[in-house]
This record gives structure tokens, C-alpha cells and sequence, in this order.
């Protein structure tokens, strides 16, 4: 793959869509894995088959379409049942991913993923890894406000999530997103030219 990468991560509420948006902005392709994990389950694709196999029609919408939120009660219970999911996605998302990436024309790409490290595909498709950070209480409470999941939930997320600290000793470049949008714009900015320079070396 020939386009220069850049792989943008952060724990849930960390705001990886407020700065992603700011470089697609700017003309940079942007690749989202949460895109690609709707993508593989839509009606009719056979993952969305293996799933309603395995948990029954529980998790099946009445159009037909998954419904998430009863499937990550199932998976964020159970460790077991995490693995059976992701073992059955991952390779349908990486393959989605490195179309979507092998198709990009700017300058350089963004591939924004929650999982990025947790899955490996830092070291599969990006150059280089971008953390989104946020103290934990701030990650609690944004998720909190935006998706009304109990406190119990979110933990138990960022809990299967890699940890804040292990994921900031695998940053090359980190954003702190709890100082407001003109800090957020400027430090963007400053990345932006940075990787332009980057995706020319």
C-alpha cells in the first residue's frame, strides 16, 4: 500500500470523531472501522447469518438489521462470547478496511478505530498511530451523556479496551481532547502539516 497511514485510536468518548472530522475536512480520505463493522453485518451479509445462528432471532431487528445494542449485552458480559464475535468480524473488517484504504487519493489517509491497537492493525496498515486521549471520568461521562448507558456499562467497555496507559506508550503523536475546540483545531492543524511532510519523505 502505497498511501502514507495514519492509524487514529482513543478509548469510547474520547472524541476520535471530532478530530477525524477535522481532517476529512481538510481533504484527507478518512477510513472508519466502525464503518466497516456496520458494513459486514448488513441484511444479508453471511456474518449477520452466523450471528443470528448463534444468538437466535434476539438480536435480530424487525427490519431485518442487527441490533447491536442486545448484542453487546451478550459480548460485553461474557469474554468467551467477545472472542467468538471478533474472531467471525476482524478478518471480514480487514478486508473492507484495505479496500477502502487501497482506494484513497489524498495526501495521505486516516483509518480511525477504537480497536486499532487491541486488534493489531496498527501494525498492519499504518505508518503512524494517533492517540485521542481523555482523563477516564471524561470518557465515562461523555459516553454516559451520548449513548444513556449505565456507568456499570461504560466501565465494563473501556474495561475491555486497552489500557489508557499501554495505549499512550504506543502513540507516536497524542491529542489531548478536553481543552476545547480551538485548542482541537490548532493541534490538528499542526499534525496535518506534519503528516503532509511525513507522506512526501
Amino acid at each position: 500500500m502505497s498511501t502514507f497511514i495514519v492509524g487514529l485510536t482513543g478509548g469510547i468518548g474520547s472524541g476520535k470523531t471530532a478530530v477525524s472530522d477535522r481532517f476529512a475536512a481538510k481533504g484527507i480520505d478518512v477510513v472508519d472501522a466502525d464503518i466497516a463493522s456496520r458494513v459486514v453485518v448488513e441484511p444479508g451479509r453471511p456474518a449477520l447469518l452466523s450471528i443470528a445462528e448463534h444468538y437466535g432471532s434476539e438480536v435480530i431487528q424487525a427490519d431485518g438489521a442487527l441490533d447491536r445494542a442486545a448484542l453487546r449485552k451478550h459480548v460485553f458480559a461474557d469474554e468467551a462470547e467477545r472472542k467468538w464475535l471478533e474472531q467471525l468480524l476482524h478478518p471480514l473488517i480487514n478486508e473492507y478496511i484495505a479496500e477502502q484504504l487501497g482506494s484513497a487519493t489524498s495526501a495521505y489517509a486516516i483509518l480511525v478505530n477504537p480497536l486499532l491497537l487491541e486488534t493489531g492493525q496498527h501494525k498492519r496498515f499504518t505508518q503512524r498511530v494517533l492517540v485521542v486521549d481523555v482523563p477516564v471520568e471524561v470518557q465515562i461521562e461523555r459516553t454516559m451523556a451520548r449513548d444513556d448507558n449505565p456507568r456499570s456499562q461504560v466501565e465494563a467497555i473501556i474495561n475491555a479496551q486497552i489500557s489508557r496507559d499501554d495505549r499512550l506508550a504506543l502513540a507516536d503523536d497524542v491529542i489531548r481532547n478536553d481543552q476545547g475546540f480551538d485548542v482541537l483545531d490548532a493541534e490538528v492543524d499542526a499534525l496535518h502539516k506534519q503528516y503532509l511532510e511525513l507522506a512526501r519523505g
